[in-house]
Protein backbone atom coordinates (compact mmCIF):
# COMPACT_ATOMS: atom_id res chain seq x y z
CA UNK A 1 0.00 0.00 0.00
CA UNK A 2 1.19 3.48 -0.67
CA UNK A 3 -0.28 7.07 0.61
CA UNK A 4 0.18 9.91 -1.07
CA UNK A 5 0.44 13.43 0.41
CA UNK A 6 -1.72 16.05 -1.05
CA UNK A 7 -0.43 19.91 0.39
CA UNK A 8 -2.55 22.67 -0.90
CA UNK A 9 -0.65 24.96 -3.68
CA UNK A 10 -0.39 28.50 -4.35
CA UNK A 11 -1.09 28.10 -8.03
CA UNK A 12 0.04 26.32 -10.83
CA UNK A 13 2.11 27.37 -13.87
CA UNK A 14 4.25 26.12 -16.97
CA UNK A 15 2.59 23.44 -19.35
CA UNK A 16 1.83 19.65 -19.61
CA UNK A 17 2.62 17.25 -22.24
CA UNK A 18 -0.38 14.72 -22.04
CA UNK A 19 0.93 11.10 -22.22
CA UNK A 20 -1.34 9.27 -25.16
CA UNK A 21 -4.91 8.30 -25.17
CA UNK A 22 -5.24 4.50 -23.21
CA UNK A 23 -8.30 4.08 -25.39
CA UNK A 24 -6.62 4.33 -29.01
CA UNK A 25 -3.48 3.40 -27.31
CA UNK A 26 -4.73 -0.76 -26.77
CA UNK A 27 -7.16 -0.44 -30.41
CA UNK A 28 -3.43 0.48 -32.14
CA UNK A 29 -1.82 -2.90 -30.47
CA UNK A 30 -4.84 -4.90 -31.12
CA UNK A 31 -5.63 -3.82 -34.60
CA UNK A 32 -1.63 -4.33 -35.65
CA UNK A 33 -1.66 -7.67 -34.20
CA UNK A 34 -3.94 -8.72 -36.70
CA UNK A 35 -3.04 -6.47 -39.56
CA UNK A 36 -0.36 -7.43 -42.03
CA UNK A 37 3.24 -5.97 -41.92
CA UNK A 38 4.52 -3.80 -39.48
CA UNK A 39 2.36 -1.04 -37.67
CA UNK A 40 4.07 1.70 -36.06
CA UNK A 41 2.87 3.65 -33.29
CA UNK A 42 4.22 6.99 -31.37
CA UNK A 43 3.11 8.27 -28.41
CA UNK A 44 1.31 4.99 -26.94
CA UNK A 45 0.40 4.69 -23.45
CA UNK A 46 3.15 2.62 -21.27
CA UNK A 47 0.44 2.43 -18.49
CA UNK A 48 -0.10 -0.98 -16.82
CA UNK A 49 -3.39 -1.51 -18.68
CA UNK A 50 -1.80 -1.05 -22.28
CA UNK A 51 0.83 -3.29 -21.41
CA UNK A 52 -1.48 -6.24 -20.35
CA UNK A 53 -2.89 -5.94 -23.86
CA UNK A 54 0.68 -6.16 -25.04
CA UNK A 55 1.46 -8.97 -23.08
CA UNK A 56 -1.51 -11.24 -24.46
CA UNK A 57 -0.64 -10.59 -27.95
CA UNK A 58 2.65 -11.45 -27.29
CA UNK A 59 1.33 -15.12 -25.96
CA UNK A 60 -0.23 -15.30 -28.96
CA UNK A 61 2.86 -15.19 -31.28
CA UNK A 62 2.85 -11.39 -32.33
CA UNK A 63 6.24 -9.76 -31.78
CA UNK A 64 5.89 -5.80 -30.37
CA UNK A 65 9.04 -4.33 -30.28
CA UNK A 66 9.41 -1.12 -27.26
CA UNK A 67 11.46 1.20 -28.92
CA UNK A 68 12.56 4.21 -27.25
CA UNK A 69 10.34 6.36 -29.16
CA UNK A 70 8.01 4.16 -30.65
CA UNK A 71 6.10 0.28 -30.77
CA UNK A 72 6.48 -1.49 -33.77
CA UNK A 73 4.02 -4.27 -33.92
CA UNK A 74 5.05 -6.74 -36.28
CA UNK A 75 1.38 -8.39 -37.43
CA UNK A 76 0.28 -11.45 -37.77
CA UNK A 77 -2.84 -10.86 -40.18
CA UNK A 78 -6.36 -11.55 -39.45
CA UNK A 79 -6.18 -15.16 -39.26
CA UNK A 80 -2.20 -15.20 -38.07
CA UNK A 81 -2.81 -15.68 -34.15
CA UNK A 82 -1.97 -18.83 -33.02
CA UNK A 83 -3.29 -20.66 -29.47
CA UNK A 84 -1.54 -19.11 -26.34
CA UNK A 85 -0.18 -22.20 -23.84
CA UNK A 86 -1.14 -20.28 -20.68
CA UNK A 87 -4.14 -17.95 -19.84
CA UNK A 88 -3.92 -14.57 -21.25
CA UNK A 89 -3.39 -12.33 -18.10
CA UNK A 90 -5.59 -8.93 -18.47
CA UNK A 91 -4.80 -7.56 -15.51
CA UNK A 92 -6.75 -4.55 -14.59
CA UNK A 93 -8.21 -4.24 -17.83
CA UNK A 94 -11.80 -4.52 -18.93
CA UNK A 95 -10.92 -2.75 -22.02
CA UNK A 96 -8.56 -5.51 -22.84
CA UNK A 97 -10.80 -8.22 -21.72
CA UNK A 98 -13.96 -7.06 -23.92
CA UNK A 99 -12.51 -5.85 -26.74
CA UNK A 100 -9.86 -9.07 -26.72
CA UNK A 101 -12.92 -11.07 -26.64
CA UNK A 102 -14.23 -10.10 -30.69
CA UNK A 103 -11.16 -10.52 -31.37
CA UNK A 104 -10.50 -14.06 -29.83
CA UNK A 105 -14.51 -15.35 -30.86
CA UNK A 106 -13.31 -15.49 -34.33
CA UNK A 107 -9.92 -17.75 -33.73
CA UNK A 108 -9.62 -21.35 -35.05
CA UNK A 109 -8.63 -22.00 -31.10
CA UNK A 110 -9.62 -21.90 -27.53
CA UNK A 111 -8.13 -18.87 -24.98
CA UNK A 112 -8.86 -18.32 -21.32
CA UNK A 113 -9.09 -14.46 -20.19
CA UNK A 114 -8.30 -13.90 -16.39
CA UNK A 115 -7.42 -11.02 -14.58
CA UNK A 116 -6.99 -9.34 -11.11
CA UNK A 117 -9.83 -9.65 -8.44
CA UNK A 118 -11.03 -6.26 -9.52
CA UNK A 119 -11.20 -7.08 -12.99
CA UNK A 120 -12.96 -10.54 -12.19
CA UNK A 121 -15.60 -8.82 -10.37
CA UNK A 122 -16.62 -6.39 -13.31
CA UNK A 123 -19.54 -7.98 -15.57
CA UNK A 124 -18.75 -9.37 -19.03
CA UNK A 125 -22.26 -10.67 -19.66
CA UNK A 126 -22.71 -7.34 -21.76
CA UNK A 127 -19.88 -8.89 -24.65
CA UNK A 128 -20.76 -12.31 -23.37
CA UNK A 129 -24.77 -11.66 -24.85
CA UNK A 130 -23.83 -10.13 -28.44
CA UNK A 131 -21.00 -12.06 -29.19
CA UNK A 132 -22.62 -15.09 -28.08
CA UNK A 133 -25.51 -14.46 -30.13
CA UNK A 134 -23.02 -14.10 -32.87
CA UNK A 135 -22.14 -18.12 -32.75
CA UNK A 136 -19.18 -17.44 -30.15
CA UNK A 137 -18.72 -19.72 -27.29
CA UNK A 138 -17.76 -18.03 -24.26
CA UNK A 139 -18.57 -19.01 -21.22
CA UNK A 140 -17.86 -17.63 -17.37
CA UNK A 141 -15.77 -20.16 -15.68
CA UNK A 142 -17.20 -19.46 -12.42
CA UNK A 143 -20.88 -18.90 -14.00
CA UNK A 144 -20.66 -15.21 -12.70
CA UNK A 145 -21.35 -13.33 -15.77
CA UNK A 146 -17.23 -12.33 -14.99
CA UNK A 147 -13.81 -13.60 -16.09
CA UNK A 148 -12.53 -16.11 -15.82
CA UNK A 149 -13.53 -16.09 -19.68
CA UNK A 150 -13.21 -19.52 -21.34
CA UNK A 151 -13.61 -18.44 -25.21
CA UNK A 152 -14.07 -21.48 -27.64
CA UNK A 153 -14.00 -21.86 -31.27
CA UNK A 154 -17.54 -21.06 -33.80
CA UNK A 155 -18.55 -19.90 -36.56
CA UNK A 156 -19.37 -16.33 -36.30
CA UNK A 157 -22.29 -14.94 -38.11
CA UNK A 158 -23.66 -11.41 -39.13
CA UNK A 159 -26.32 -9.83 -36.78
CA UNK A 160 -27.66 -6.47 -36.08
CA UNK A 161 -27.04 -5.81 -32.19
CA UNK A 162 -29.64 -3.69 -30.22
CA UNK A 163 -27.27 -2.15 -27.24
CA UNK A 164 -28.82 -1.23 -23.86
CA UNK A 165 -26.20 1.27 -23.44
CA UNK A 166 -23.92 3.48 -24.95
CA UNK A 167 -20.87 1.66 -24.41
CA UNK A 168 -18.11 1.89 -27.35
CA UNK A 169 -16.61 -1.43 -25.50
CA UNK A 170 -19.42 -3.43 -26.33
CA UNK A 171 -19.42 -1.54 -29.70
CA UNK A 172 -16.09 -2.41 -30.40
CA UNK A 173 -16.08 -6.07 -29.14
CA UNK A 174 -19.15 -6.65 -31.62
CA UNK A 175 -17.45 -4.87 -34.45
CA UNK A 176 -14.39 -6.21 -33.75
CA UNK A 177 -15.89 -9.97 -34.07
CA UNK A 178 -17.74 -8.80 -37.36
CA UNK A 179 -14.62 -9.01 -38.95
CA UNK A 180 -14.50 -12.26 -38.79
CA UNK A 181 -18.39 -12.80 -40.05
CA UNK A 182 -19.95 -14.58 -42.88
CA UNK A 183 -22.25 -11.61 -43.28
CA UNK A 184 -22.17 -7.55 -42.41
CA UNK A 185 -22.61 -6.52 -38.52
CA UNK A 186 -23.82 -3.51 -37.12
CA UNK A 187 -24.48 -1.89 -33.49
CA UNK A 188 -26.89 0.41 -32.80
CA UNK A 189 -26.60 2.76 -29.56
CA UNK A 190 -29.28 4.37 -27.72
CA UNK A 191 -26.20 7.49 -28.38
CA UNK A 192 -23.23 7.59 -29.84
CA UNK A 193 -19.90 6.02 -27.57
CA UNK A 194 -16.47 6.85 -28.45
CA UNK A 195 -15.93 5.77 -32.13
CA UNK A 196 -11.86 5.45 -32.06
CA UNK A 197 -12.53 1.48 -33.87
CA UNK A 198 -14.30 2.78 -36.07
CA UNK A 199 -12.06 5.76 -37.31
CA UNK A 200 -9.14 3.44 -36.74
CA UNK A 201 -10.51 0.20 -38.30
CA UNK A 202 -11.23 2.59 -41.20
CA UNK A 203 -7.66 3.42 -41.45
CA UNK A 204 -6.43 -0.11 -41.27
CA UNK A 205 -8.58 -0.95 -44.35
CA UNK A 206 -11.92 -2.39 -42.94
CA UNK A 207 -14.97 -1.35 -44.38
CA UNK A 208 -17.05 0.67 -41.44
CA UNK A 209 -19.79 3.21 -41.53
CA UNK A 210 -21.85 5.28 -38.94
CA UNK A 211 -25.69 6.18 -39.15
CA UNK A 212 -26.60 8.70 -36.81
CA UNK A 213 -30.43 8.89 -36.87
CA UNK A 214 -32.89 11.80 -35.74
CA UNK A 215 -33.71 9.96 -32.48
CA UNK A 216 -30.40 10.20 -30.94
CA UNK A 217 -29.46 6.70 -31.56
CA UNK A 218 -26.33 5.89 -33.91
CA UNK A 219 -25.64 2.21 -36.08
CA UNK A 220 -22.10 1.00 -36.50
CA UNK A 221 -21.59 -1.19 -39.56
CA UNK A 222 -18.28 -3.64 -40.37
CA UNK A 223 -17.83 -5.60 -43.27
CA UNK A 224 -16.34 -9.31 -43.16
CA UNK A 225 -13.00 -8.53 -43.89
CA UNK A 226 -9.97 -10.55 -45.54
CA UNK A 227 -7.54 -8.53 -44.62
CA UNK A 228 -6.10 -5.77 -42.87
CA UNK A 229 -2.91 -3.76 -43.16
CA UNK A 230 -0.22 -2.15 -41.08
CA UNK A 231 -0.28 1.97 -40.55
CA UNK A 232 1.17 4.19 -38.89
CA UNK A 233 -0.54 5.49 -35.57
CA UNK A 234 0.50 9.01 -33.50
CA UNK A 235 -1.86 8.15 -30.42
CA UNK A 236 -3.21 11.85 -29.32
CA UNK A 237 -3.25 12.87 -25.59
CA UNK A 238 -5.80 11.12 -23.33
CA UNK A 239 -8.86 13.43 -22.65
CA UNK A 240 -9.48 11.79 -19.36
CA UNK A 241 -6.07 12.42 -18.35
CA UNK A 242 -6.09 15.87 -19.55
CA UNK A 243 -8.92 16.61 -17.39
CA UNK A 244 -7.22 16.36 -13.87
CA UNK A 245 -4.81 19.24 -15.07
CA UNK A 246 -7.64 21.35 -16.73
CA UNK A 247 -9.95 20.84 -13.25
CA UNK A 248 -6.85 21.88 -11.08
CA UNK A 249 -5.94 24.69 -13.33
CA UNK A 250 -9.51 26.10 -12.91
CA UNK A 251 -9.53 25.56 -8.80
CA UNK A 252 -6.68 26.75 -7.69
CA UNK A 253 -6.50 30.71 -8.03
CA UNK A 254 -3.87 32.30 -9.85
CA UNK A 255 -3.40 29.52 -12.04
CA UNK A 256 -2.30 29.61 -15.60
CA UNK A 257 -1.65 25.98 -17.44
CA UNK A 258 -0.97 25.44 -21.15
CA UNK A 259 -2.11 21.49 -22.01
CA UNK A 260 -0.65 19.95 -24.70
CA UNK A 261 -1.74 17.34 -26.94
CA UNK A 262 -5.01 16.64 -26.02
CA UNK A 263 -7.21 14.40 -28.02
CA UNK A 264 -10.38 16.24 -29.06
CA UNK A 265 -12.74 13.83 -31.07
CA UNK A 266 -16.15 14.77 -30.66
CA UNK A 267 -17.29 11.34 -29.04
CA UNK A 268 -14.83 11.93 -26.11
CA UNK A 269 -15.09 15.81 -25.51
CA UNK A 270 -18.22 16.26 -23.54
CA UNK A 271 -15.54 17.76 -20.65
CA UNK A 272 -14.56 20.58 -22.23
CA UNK A 273 -18.18 21.28 -22.85
CA UNK A 274 -19.37 20.95 -19.41
CA UNK A 275 -16.08 23.03 -18.62
CA UNK A 276 -17.65 25.83 -20.34
CA UNK A 277 -20.88 25.59 -19.04
CA UNK A 278 -19.60 26.15 -15.67
CA UNK A 279 -17.97 29.24 -16.69
CA UNK A 280 -14.04 27.96 -16.92
CA UNK A 281 -11.48 29.89 -19.10
CA UNK A 282 -10.26 27.39 -21.68
CA UNK A 283 -8.39 28.68 -24.84
CA UNK A 284 -8.37 26.17 -27.61
CA UNK A 285 -4.97 26.70 -30.10
CA UNK A 286 -2.90 24.31 -32.42
CA UNK A 287 -5.62 22.70 -33.47
CA UNK A 288 -4.72 19.40 -36.22
CA UNK A 289 -6.39 16.23 -37.27
CA UNK A 290 -4.55 12.92 -37.79
CA UNK A 291 -5.79 9.50 -38.45
CA UNK A 292 -9.28 11.09 -37.82
CA UNK A 293 -8.60 12.11 -34.18
CA UNK A 294 -8.29 15.96 -33.49
CA UNK A 295 -6.05 17.08 -30.80
CA UNK A 296 -4.99 20.74 -30.11
CA UNK A 297 -3.41 22.64 -27.28
CA UNK A 298 -5.82 24.08 -24.62
CA UNK A 299 -4.99 26.85 -22.10
CA UNK A 300 -6.41 27.19 -18.89
CA UNK A 301 -7.09 29.44 -16.25
CA UNK A 302 -8.58 29.70 -12.92
CA UNK A 303 -12.33 30.44 -13.27
CA UNK A 304 -15.11 31.06 -10.78
CA UNK A 305 -17.43 28.10 -11.74
CA UNK A 306 -20.98 27.96 -11.21
CA UNK A 307 -23.43 24.67 -10.74
CA UNK A 308 -24.62 22.97 -13.84
CA UNK A 309 -26.81 19.79 -15.01
CA UNK A 310 -24.99 16.80 -16.46
CA UNK A 311 -27.20 14.56 -18.27
CA UNK A 312 -28.07 12.66 -21.92
CA UNK A 313 -26.22 12.22 -24.71
CA UNK A 314 -23.38 13.93 -23.58
CA UNK A 315 -22.68 11.53 -20.60
CA UNK A 316 -21.06 8.59 -22.93
CA UNK A 317 -18.47 11.58 -24.26
CA UNK A 318 -17.60 12.01 -20.51
CA UNK A 319 -18.45 9.00 -18.51
CA UNK A 320 -14.36 8.46 -17.16
CA UNK A 321 -14.07 12.28 -16.54
CA UNK A 322 -17.45 12.43 -14.37
CA UNK A 323 -15.10 11.82 -10.62
CA UNK A 324 -12.87 15.13 -11.82
CA UNK A 325 -16.55 17.45 -12.72
CA UNK A 326 -17.67 16.00 -9.00
CA UNK A 327 -14.99 17.67 -7.18
CA UNK A 328 -15.38 21.15 -9.90
CA UNK A 329 -19.06 21.35 -8.64
CA UNK A 330 -18.01 20.54 -5.23
CA UNK A 331 -15.87 24.03 -5.29
CA UNK A 332 -18.48 25.71 -7.59
CA UNK A 333 -21.51 27.97 -6.76
CA UNK A 334 -25.02 26.43 -6.80
CA UNK A 335 -26.17 22.84 -7.22
CA UNK A 336 -24.88 20.21 -10.01
CA UNK A 337 -27.11 17.23 -11.13
CA UNK A 338 -25.67 14.55 -12.67
CA UNK A 339 -27.54 11.64 -13.86
CA UNK A 340 -27.98 9.37 -16.57
CA UNK A 341 -24.40 8.16 -15.66
CA UNK A 342 -25.61 4.74 -14.46
CA UNK A 343 -22.93 2.75 -16.10
CA UNK A 344 -20.82 4.51 -13.54
CA UNK A 345 -21.54 1.59 -11.24
CA UNK A 346 -19.44 -0.90 -13.37
CA UNK A 347 -16.31 0.92 -13.78
CA UNK A 348 -13.08 0.27 -11.57
CA UNK A 349 -15.42 0.72 -8.78
CA UNK A 350 -19.12 1.54 -8.42
CA UNK A 351 -18.04 5.53 -9.02
CA UNK A 352 -21.63 6.92 -7.60
CA UNK A 353 -20.26 4.95 -3.67
CA UNK A 354 -16.87 5.86 -4.23
CA UNK A 355 -17.14 9.63 -5.41
CA UNK A 356 -19.71 10.19 -3.02
CA UNK A 357 -17.74 8.27 0.11
CA UNK A 358 -14.83 10.69 -0.79
CA UNK A 359 -16.31 14.15 -1.34
CA UNK A 360 -18.33 13.29 2.25
CA UNK A 361 -15.07 13.03 3.47
CA UNK A 362 -13.32 16.20 2.63
CA UNK A 363 -17.09 18.18 3.68
CA UNK A 364 -18.69 18.34 0.66
CA UNK A 365 -22.72 18.04 0.24
CA UNK A 366 -23.33 15.29 -1.96
CA UNK A 367 -26.49 13.15 -2.62
CA UNK A 368 -26.15 9.96 -4.78
CA UNK A 369 -28.63 8.51 -6.63
CA UNK A 370 -29.50 5.63 -8.61
CA UNK A 371 -27.72 7.14 -11.62
CA UNK A 372 -25.83 9.65 -10.67
CA UNK A 373 -25.08 12.41 -7.80
CA UNK A 374 -26.45 16.06 -6.94
CA UNK A 375 -23.75 18.32 -5.38
CA UNK A 376 -24.62 21.27 -3.40
CA UNK A 377 -21.13 23.44 -4.49
CA UNK A 378 -19.82 25.19 -1.22
CA UNK A 379 -17.10 26.30 -2.47
CA UNK A 380 -14.28 24.74 -0.73
CA UNK A 381 -13.17 20.77 0.70
CA UNK A 382 -11.07 20.19 3.69
CA UNK A 383 -8.34 17.97 3.36
CA UNK A 384 -8.97 13.90 4.56
CA UNK A 385 -7.99 10.67 4.07
CA UNK A 386 -9.23 9.42 1.01
CA UNK A 387 -9.49 5.51 0.05
CA UNK A 388 -8.76 5.19 -3.71
CA UNK A 389 -10.27 1.47 -3.82
CA UNK A 390 -7.33 0.71 -6.09
CA UNK A 391 -9.66 2.66 -9.05
CA UNK A 392 -7.11 5.50 -10.89
CA UNK A 393 -9.61 7.66 -11.67
CA UNK A 394 -10.70 8.11 -7.78
CA UNK A 395 -6.91 8.73 -7.15
CA UNK A 396 -6.00 11.26 -9.97
CA UNK A 397 -9.60 13.17 -9.59
CA UNK A 398 -9.25 13.64 -5.43
CA UNK A 399 -5.57 14.40 -5.39
CA UNK A 400 -6.58 17.58 -7.74
CA UNK A 401 -9.13 18.19 -4.84
CA UNK A 402 -5.85 18.42 -2.68
CA UNK A 403 -4.52 21.02 -4.32
CA UNK A 404 -7.60 23.26 -2.97
CA UNK A 405 -8.67 22.18 -0.05
CA UNK A 406 -8.32 23.65 3.45
CA UNK A 407 -5.22 21.54 4.65
CA UNK A 408 -3.54 18.14 3.68
CA UNK A 409 -5.13 15.29 1.76
CA UNK A 410 -4.04 11.45 1.79
CA UNK A 411 -4.67 9.79 -1.31
CA UNK A 412 -4.06 5.94 0.04
CA UNK A 413 -3.32 3.04 -2.61
CA UNK A 414 -2.19 6.08 -4.81
CA UNK A 415 0.10 3.67 -6.90
CA UNK A 416 -3.25 2.73 -8.66
CA UNK A 417 -2.53 5.39 -11.05
CA UNK A 418 -0.22 3.82 -12.64
CA UNK A 419 -2.98 1.85 -14.88
CA UNK A 420 -3.37 5.03 -17.50
CA UNK A 421 -1.29 7.62 -16.48
CA UNK A 422 2.46 6.23 -13.99
CA UNK A 423 3.94 9.60 -14.47
CA UNK A 424 0.84 11.82 -13.05
CA UNK A 425 2.26 12.77 -9.29
CA UNK A 426 5.32 13.53 -11.13
CA UNK A 427 3.84 15.92 -13.38
CA UNK A 428 1.83 17.46 -10.91
CA UNK A 429 4.93 18.89 -8.80
CA UNK A 430 6.48 20.17 -11.93
CA UNK A 431 3.80 22.69 -11.91
CA UNK A 432 3.08 23.40 -8.51
CA UNK A 433 4.49 26.66 -6.87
Amino acid sequence: MSVRTISPVKELKGEVTIPGDKSISHRSIMLGSIALGTTEITHFLEGADCLSTIGCFRKMGVEIERKPSSILVHGKGLRGLRAPNETLNVGNSGTTTRLISGILSGQSFPTVLSGDASLNSRPMKRIMTPLNSMGANITSLNDNGCAPLCIEPGTLHGIHYQSPVASAQVKSAVLLAGLYADAPTSVTEPALSRNHTELMLQGFGAYVATDLHADGTATAHVEPCEELYGQQICVPGDISSAAYFIAAALLVPGSELLVKNVGTNFTRAGFLKVCKAMGADIETINQSFEGGEGRADLLVRFSQLKGTTVEGDIIPTLIDEIPMIAVMAAFAEGTTVIKDAAELKVKETNRIDTVTAGLKAMGADITPTEDGMIIEGTGHLSGASIQSFLDHRIAMAFSIAGLAADGETEIVDSQCVDVSYPEFFDTLDSIAV
